[in-house]
């Protein structure tokens, strides 16, 4: 049973260890929880100051019975434990079971999906938020869009999301498992599959050269914005600058339509996870503000306007870090906006969001130009 208010489970990894330290920002006590005791042990003793926080070390199975025990009595939730596909459906039965609000990282639509389906329901009826998807790549971007949809008009999205870097351990696992998956983009309200292999070459602004981008398992954008009455149309792709490491995805996706996906369903997801491990299989270095920058491009159209914002940063990292303690701050002090499946933005509002991004460094002024 936890004695602290927050449980962030999966503390053995990059982002984990940036969400500890962003709730020690915030003076916010927390149990950090994992599988290997010893493992999360030695992230948390990195953080910088977390002599100064209340906190707790706990190692627990990854089992609903296991997670239930130590969920209850705490109030959220924070998950890093991915793929969340695979991962993920174990620690929110068990955060619902518990009576806690949930956030986790996923750039997987098909478990944001699978999480509504399965979980939504449940959620809403207890009052608590159930929000996959609370990090840089998919809330800064989510951020952009409803500042353009502050111009009433204007019903079509084209998202891209861009980030200097590379990607760590777990995110490269996440990114290998959702090649599997089918990805949708959002046309007239309804779900549209993306074609296999789509790739694009993008405009990116603040520079000359061009980018290529991918659907990027289709992101959590489209569902977020589903049956929202200003949009309609909702499509988003992204990456990272690093060109090569993006030619590298758009080859294993090829890969992956001609030899993996032919094999047995377990099989499918050892070979992938190999891939995975070879490209990336430590923790990668810590973000340098001067060097790891990212990019949040939102194109908004309607018949007769548009607008465009551009929000500029640096470590997406921190700014998912930072995103999932802040949300964790706020629903420990009031109740969310919305309930049930929620984005960030739905639950705690974009300008709120951007100005705790901003106050912390990590973005610059949103730079908006409207038409129309």
């Amino acid at each position: 049973m936890s004695t602290k208010p927050v449980v962030v489970y999966g503390v053995s990894g990059y982002t984990g260890r940036l969400v500890c330290e962003y709730l020690r920002e915030f003076n916010v006590p927390f149990v950090a929880a994992g599988r290997d005791r010893d493992r999360v042990q030695a992230v948390v003793d990195a953080v910088p100051g977390i002599e100064t926080v209340d906190h707790e070390v706990v190692e627990v199975e990854h089992s609903v019975e296991a997670l239930t025990e130590l969920f209850t009595g705490a109030r959220v939730v924070s998950n890093m434990v991915g793929p969340f596909i695979k991962f993920g459906s174990t620690v929110v039965e068990a955060a619902l079971a518990a009576g806690c609000h949930y956030t986790d990282t996923t750039g997987e639509q098909d478990w944001v999906l699978a999480a509504q389906a399965e979980f939504g329901a449940g959620y809403a009826h207890k009052g608590l938020l159930l929000s996959p998807g609370v990090a840089q790549m998919y809330t800064t971007g989510e951020i952009a869009a409803n500042i353009c949809l502050e111009n009433p008009g204007l019903d079509t999205l084209d998202i891209l999301v861009l980030w200097k870097g590379f990607p760590t351990y777990a995110s490269m696992q996440t990114i290998f498992t959702i090649l599997k998956a089918d990805w949708y983009y959002l046309e007239q309200n309804q779900y549209v599959k993306w074609t296999t292999g789509s790739a694009f070459e993008v405009v990116v602004p603040g520079q000359h050269q061009t980018g290529l981008a991918l659907p990027w398992g289709g992101t959590s954008h489209p569902v977020w914005f589903k049956d929202d009455p200003r949009v309609a149309n909702c499509r988003a792709v992204g990456g990272v600058f690093d060109r090569t490491v993006m030619e590298g995805v758009v080859q294993t996706q090829k890969v992956v339509e001609e030899q993996i996906k032919t094999l047995p369903l377990d099989q499918q997801e050892a070979a992938l996870a190999k891939i995975a491990g070879s490209v990336q299989a430590g923790m990668p270095p810590r973000e340098n503000p001067r060097l790891n920058s990212s990019l949040d491009s939102v194109y908004a159209s309607g018949p007769l306007g548009r607008a465009h914002c551009v929000i500029h940063g640096n470590c997406n990292y921190k700014q998912t870090g930072l995103l999932q303690a802040y949300s964790a701050y706020r629903l420990l002090q009031q109740p969310p906006r919305r309930v049930g499946l929620a984005s960030a933005c739905q639950a705690f509002g974009h300008r709120e969001l951007l100005g705790v991004l901003r106050s912390f460094g990590l973005v610059m002024e949103p730079v908006v130009t409207v038409q129309g």
